[in-house]
């Protein structure tokens, strides 16, 4: 996701360097722009992190590269991970005072990353969210300002959790539809116009993790963590029988034949 969001930067115009603990020639069109880590940390004024989960984020921000410490001129850090609110709630606590802090997790998979068309829920201070809301609209399409920072984290994590449950429905419903005779393109199409329709069934062709089965690095491993991360920030006392079902669930699908 971070490499999509990243060339829509430098399409609008923006001066974007890039930090990944890959080699730059696994960047793609990103490779020109790629640093090493103290020549990325010297540039940067405003660090977005895009990484898989909150012991990367630690690491980007603590520890392997640690740039609240060595970026001298980092004025604002922007989470766009999908992580725990709970988790990025303290961030506050560990973060220089100095340094604003934006919760902008985006939904849209890496198709809209690549359209500059994702869906940003944000959470932080107004004016902090008003200095970056160019740098959100030449990345995405729709802005939700949820409230102060980590709100966007918390709205996330429940839509993943919605997101979640209609991936595993209706990778149910296609494997029961090819045990009973109907064709998988017929029943989506019905789905997309009746009751039955949600964003990964009318986009089920276009989204690149859509007939994935289970693997430690790919998004379907990813979704298992975006519910973990709610159950995380779950209110006192809520119950979380069903995402725990969820969870089951979504572990247990195989790959789907195309």
């Amino acid at each position: 996701m971070g490499q999509p969001m990243a060339l829509a930067l430098l399409r609008a115009g923006f001066d974007v360097v890039g930090f990944d603990v890959r080699a730059p020639s696994e960047m793609g069109e990103m490779a020109l722009h790629m640093r090493g880590d103290q020549e990325f940390a010297a540039e940067i004024k405003t660090l977005i992190t895009v990484v898989r989960d909150a012991k990367q984020t630690d690491d980007v921000l603590f520890g392997a590269q640690n740039f609240t410490a060595i970026a001298p001129n980092l004025q604002t850090i922007i989470i766009s991970s999908t992580l725990s609110p709970r988790y990025v709630r303290d961030l506050r606590n560990r973060v220089p005072e100095h340094i604003a802090l934006i919760d902008a997790p985006m939904s849209g998979a890496a198709v809209a990353a690549t359209e500059a068309r994702l869906s940003f829920m944000l959470g932080g201070a107004p004016d902090d969210l008003a200095q970056a809301k160019p740098m959100f609209l030449a990345m995405g399409k729709h802005l939700h300002v949820m409230g102060p920072f980590g709100s966007g984290m918390a709205a996330k994590v429940l839509n993943n959790l919605a997101a979640a449950s209609s991936t595993a429905i209706t990778r149910l419903a296609l494997d029961w539809a090819d045990a009973l005779g109907v064709d998988e393109g017929k029943l989506l199409a019905l789905m997309h116009d009746s009751s039955g329709q949600t964003w990964f069934g009318s986009n089920f062709d276009q989204i690149e993790f859509a007939r994935d089965g289970l693997e430690p690095d790919n998004t379907i491993s990813i979704l298992v963590k975006d519910v973990e991360a709610a159950i995380d920030g779950a209110p006192q006392g809520a119950d979380t029988d069903l995402p725990e079902a969820l969870i089951r669930a979504i572990s247990k699908l195989r790959p789907r034949d195309t």
